[in-house]
């Protein structure tokens, strides 16, 4: 039954993963495309290694996969802010969107 858990856990975080790449192209800017790659993969790095934290059972190797997310935890969105942050110094802006822009007024 665990084994079952733990491949589901990791299937579910790789395609949580092809949908942040996704959103990564086809999103319109970069504060767009940051805000979707790093809430998947945070989750997604949570989904997989968690699933082989199951399929080892308890051991040091249960024990690394938990540091290993500890650490992703506490730098992924630390990495986010600095690049979004760097962004915006340089001067980049959001794109505009809504009902005023010129890609939505097509007569």
């Amino acid at each position: 039954m665990t084994e079952w858990v733990a491949t589901v856990f990791i299937i579910v975080g790789c395609l949580l993963g092809v949908t942040g790449g996704i959103g990564l192209l086809r999103l319109p800017d970069l504060y767009s495309r940051l805000h979707a790659v790093s809430v998947t993969d945070t989750l997604c790095s949570f989904l997989i290694l968690s699933g082989l934290a199951l399929e080892s059972g308890v051991s040091l190797a249960s024990v690394k996969l938990l540091f290993i997310f500890l650490f992703l935890v506490f730098t992924s969105p630390t990495s986010s802010f600095a690049v979004a942050n760097g962004a915006w110094q340089w001067g980049l802006r959001p794109a505009p969107s809504g009902p005023d822009t010129q890609e939505n007024t097509s007569q």
